[in-house]
């Protein structure tokens, strides 16, 4: 949706009429997750894509038809390996995909209220009856508790109430999921399919240490859609013509800058400054935090000091687990930009749990759905 946001927020706020099309469902090796969408306008012009270009065409003909009346459906493209080319979906694997349209006044502004919510990178998730005892289409708005309560209905009050509580424990992982309820929201039944996405804000990721490597990695971290701050103790450095892409550069102890601002599960941390007076008091601070990734630079030779200093100062060997180091995956990385690529390869790894192995020497399904961190 991120992609898109501009592009549907000037239709909303212009009164376009339009038909989202949303996967909401992946089996198998697919090209897009679920919650890739693609709008389809009332002069047929086309943004984003749910299949990468495979099954478009297809999708762009439901959306029409959803645009002239014919109401909210999911369609489905099944594609076994030795049919994929026959149908398009060139890679395997199923999707499924929901068609909406927004079309009156009132559709169109409240979609364009999600829309901001998720341009201001608020947390916002939207829930939407994909089939069952409900009206397909049916939408709920939910956000965190303190934020108000949901708007929309999804039918009825009990499943508003179990929709409402589930979304929020999914927003609060940044996790999208389909669940199901009974028509009056009971858990563990099966008549109601409701498709949950949430929108949560950019994940952090925080670079230690103002050298070239860490210019390297705050542009790769920036591509890979991370908040990215940068930070060093020495002004010289630490500077926003040194680090132009960086969200923010901090100029403070790294330690001190750490146990100061907010690290949730998402958060990535690299390390970069490989110096113990400011490694070890800041690594201190990064294992007392729920961050999902704490990258350290440095030889081996210098990992098996800072272990040893780490352990001197308390930390257990649970906690050293964590460490990933010598930082990133061996690709045989020389300069500061190939370094970079490497970090984030293992950043991708920890995130949806890969094997760092070239795809060549495995078998089974290229795309991963799901893993230990599927957090965006």
């Amino acid at each position: 949706m991120r992609d898109i946001l501009p592009d549907l927020r000037a239709r909303c706020a212009d009164g376009v009429p339009l038909a989202l099309a949303t996967v909401v469902a992946v089996h198998g090796s697919a090209p897009r997750d679920p919650g890739a969408v693609m709008a389809v306008d009332a002069a047929g012009t086309v943004v984003g894509s749910v299949s990468g270009g495979c099954v478009e065409g297809d999708v762009y003909e439901v959306a029409r038809e959803v645009l002239a009346g014919s109401g909210p459906r999911v369609v489905a493209y099944g594609i076994s390996d030795d049919e994929a080319f026959g149908v398009g979906l060139t890679c395997g694997g199923t999707i499924e995909v929901l068609v909406r349209a927004y079309v009156c006044a009132a559709e169109l502004a409240d979609l364009g209220g999600l829309l901001d919510l998720i341009a201001a990178d608020r947390p916002v998730a939207e829930a939407t009856v994909l089939c069952g005892a409900a009206e397909t289409g049916a939408r709920l708005v939910v956000r965190p508790s303190d934020a108000g309560p949901a708007t929309g209905t999804l039918g009825s009050e009990g499943l508003d109430a179990a929709v409402t509580a589930d979304a929020r424990g999914l927003l609060a992982q940044g996790h999208t999921a389909t669940r199901w309820y009974g028509a009056h929201g009971r858990r563990r039944m099966q008549e109601v399919a409701v498709f949950i996405r949430t929108y949560a804000p950019p994940p952090r990721m925080l670079v230690f240490g103002a050298i070239d490597h860490a210019a390297a990695t705050a542009r790769i971290g920036s591509f890979l859609g991370y908040r990215v701050t940068v930070c060093d103790a020495r002004p010289a450095f630490a500077t926003r013509e040194r680090f132009p892409t960086a969200d923010e550069v901090v100029r403070a102890w790294p330690h001190t800058y750490l146990e100061s601002t907010e690290v949730d599960a998402r958060t990535v941390i690299c390390v970069l400054t490989h110096d113990p007076k400011f490694d070890v008091p800041l690594l201190l601070a990064a294992l007392r935090t729920p961050a999902a990734y704490i990258g350290v630079m440095g030889s081996r030779r210098t990992h098996h000091d800072r272990l040893a200093r780490l352990r001197e100062a308390g930390a257990d060997e649970g906690a050293l687990a964590r460490l990933a180091s010598p930082v990133g995956l061996d690709l045989g990385a020389r300069t500061p930009e190939e370094t970079a690529v490497s970090i984030a390869a293992e950043i991708i790894q920890h995130r949806w749990g890969g094997t760092g192995r070239p795809l060549g020497e495995l078998t089974g399904a290229i795309h991963h759905h799901g893993g230990p961190a599927a957090a965006r």
